[in-house]
Formats: C-alpha cells, structure tokens, sequence
C-alpha cells in the first residue's frame, strides 16, 4: 500500500505541477519571453536536457516546479538584443498573463478531466428508493422501498441526483411523483417539508426534503459531448466555489484547520483512489488542481496571487513596488508558508499516530 501510495503520489504531483509549470511557460514563450529553466520538482537536477534556450528538468524534490524566465531578477544585466524579450521589460498586463496562467492551466486540468470521464461514464445511484424516514412527506405520500420515481413535475428523473434537484426546486410546492412499483406504474403527490441539517462545514441548514433514501444501485452514466462539456464547467465551478467557500471558512474559524492535508495526507488518498480504479483517481486530480489553482492565487508573496497584486498596485499607482517591500513582504509570505507546511505536515503525522494506534490497538481486541 505505502508503495502504491508513493507512485500515485508522484504520478499526481507530476501532473499538477506540469499544467501549472506549462501555463506559465507557454504564455511566456506566446509573448516572446525568453525561457532559461523548465523543471519539475526542487533541488539538484535529477536529469535535464537543453532544448535551444531552455533546459528542460527533473529535479529531486517533487513537491513543487518552476519556470525561470530571462530577466525576472532584479538589476540582471542583459545583452541589448535580449532586453526585449525580459519579463520585467513586459507590460504590467502581460506579466499579469504570464502569472495568472499557471493556476488558469490548472484550471483548464480540471476541466479536461472531468469531460474525459463524464464522455467515458461515472458511476451514479438510480432512483430507486431504498428507505423511507418515519413521518416524512414520502410516507405520509405511500411511499415504499423498493419504489423507482420516473418523473417529478413532469420532468424525467434518471438519477438519484435529479431528485435532490427537483426538489429543491419546487420550494416546498406540492410535486406530482410518477412511480414504478414492481411494474406498476402511478401518480402521487407529495408536499416536501423543511428539515434542519448541516452542511459540508457542520452550520446548520435547512432544505426542502421529501424524506428518502437511495438504494444504492449503482449504474454508468455517460454523456455526450455537449452535455459533457455543460457538465465539467459546471462541476469545475462548483469544487471551486466550494475551495474558496472553505478557505474563507478555515479564516473566520468556521473550520477547524484540523482539516487541513499535506502531502502524506494527500499520498495515502492517492493510493486508495487508485486502487479503487482510474476514474476515482482522476476524479481526486482534478479536486487537487482546482486546490491547487484557488491557493496559488491567495494573495501571499511567493504565490502567483502575491505577484499579482503587486502588479495591481502597480497599475493603479502607475509604478512598480519597491524592490525593498517586495523583498520584505515575500520574507513574510515564505515565512508564513513555512508554518504552514509544517502545520499540515503535524496534522498528517497526528493523523498517521492515530491510524497507527488504532491498527495496533485491533491487533489485540480482534473478536473470534
């Protein structure tokens, strides 16, 4: 398991950091930016090999990557005929390009993998009741499991999901279900009511619900090309949405940074989704890219979203901040994180102690 782990985690990393690595290169090389370094990971070389200009890395560390770009450096003294093609020589909007591709790349990673796996088919729960809650709106309806819905309002339901959404939908108005009982096919209504629950961050919330469950019949759901398309900006919105909703949960103390993953963490979910199959896999990819796009872009020195409000700052007050607070605020971002990656690293340790204590603890409590 831990060797599984280990590939699927630098198989993962590889990926990311590539999307990434290669937004900011090729926009640099579309806006004739000269490119010295290429490289996947940190450190010494592993292996590399120049290209024209550019030499092409594998370095030792695989946590990370980066592009050096002729002229990105301060005072760097260049030939006349290279002065053009230097970063710092760039408009402040194409240096905002060459940045902002990175986490755009990853981005458009995200997207890529959810259309290739919503064309090859996902698996998706079929409307077919398995349970119903005591005194809900289903059983007060004559509800039973084992019941299929075929239609809610009118609309076709294929898929456990389209449930969730009709209902919501109606705002608590009566629905006319269409159900297939053993072949049986009739009409009932149902009056959803209002529960009280929590969402993904433990707040209480409440929902329109008409008090069912699934079955747990599992079908392979596959789209079309357009349908697909519709899908994966939808789904690459949504995990998005639901990144930056958390992060700003994490800051006001909504959510426990007890949450947070690093890379052992991230390592051991790698290898159970590749275990479970290549489209779990490539699902936690696409999750991890959009991560990793949405953190990038935190505005923190030393991340893209560091460098880019600079250079807001510098389109509003028409120059370049100083090299001095540049140096300074880019101390403070490193240091920041610094603490952390070591925060995440503890919680991975913890989290590991405790996996570890509950394997050994089973070890001796296992029942004949």
């Amino acid at each position: 398991m831990l060797g599984i782990s280990i590939i699927s985690l630098i198989i993962l990393l590889g990926v990311l950091i590539f999307a990434h690595e290669f937004g900011h290169f090729i926009v640099a090389k579309s806006f004739s930016v000269g490119v010295l370094k290429f490289s996947l990971g940190f450190g010494h070389k592993l292996v590399g090999k120049k290209i024209g200009e550019t030499e092409y890395l594998i370095s030792w560390i695989p946590l990370g990557g980066y592009v050096k770009l002729l002229g990105e450096a301060e005072g760097e003294t260049l030939p006349p005929e290279d002065e053009k093609r230097s970063f710092l020589n760039q408009t402040v909007w194409r240096r905002m390009g060459i940045v902002l591709a990175g986490p755009v790349f990853n981005l458009l990673l995200a997207l890529v993998v959810f259309f290739g796996v919503y064309l090859s088919g996902v698996p998706a729960l079929t409307a077919r009741i398995g349970g119903i809650q005591a005194e809900s709106a289903a059983t007060a309806a004559g509800l039973r499991a084992g019941d299929t819905l075929v239609s809610i309002a009118g609309q076709r339901v294929a898929y456990w999901d389209d449930i969730a959404r009709a209902v919501e939908r109606g705002k608590g108005a009566p629905l006319a279900l269409r159900i297939d009982r053993g072949g049986t096919v009739f009409d009932v209504q149902v009056t959803p009511r209002r529960v009280k629950g929590k969402n993904l961050f433990g707040e209480e919330v409440s929902a329109y619900k008409i008090g069912i469950s699934p079955s747990g019949q599992v079908v392979t759901k596959r789209l079309g090309p357009v349908d697909a398309l519709a899908a994966s900006v939808s789904q690459t919105w949504a995990v998005t949405k639901l990144t930056v909703i958390s992060i700003v949960k994490l800051i006001d103390g909504t959510l426990s940074t007890k949450t947070l993953g690093g890379p052992i963490l991230i390592a051991q979910i790698a290898g159970v989704q590749a275990k479970e199959g290549m489209v779990p896999f490539l699902l936690f990819m696409a999750l991890l890219s959009i991560n990793l796009a949405v953190l990038n872009l935190l505005p923190i020195p030393v991340l893209d979203g560091g460098h880019l409000l600079f250079y807001l700052i510098e389109l509003v007050v028409r120059r370049p901040v100083s090299l001095k607070w540049r140096e300074r605020a880019q101390q403070v971002g490193f240091a920041l994180l610094i603490m952390l990656m070591i925060w995440v690293f503890m919680m991975d340790v913890d989290r590991l102690h405790i996996k570890l204590l509950d394997d050994f603890a089973r070890i001796f409590t296992k029942q004949p």
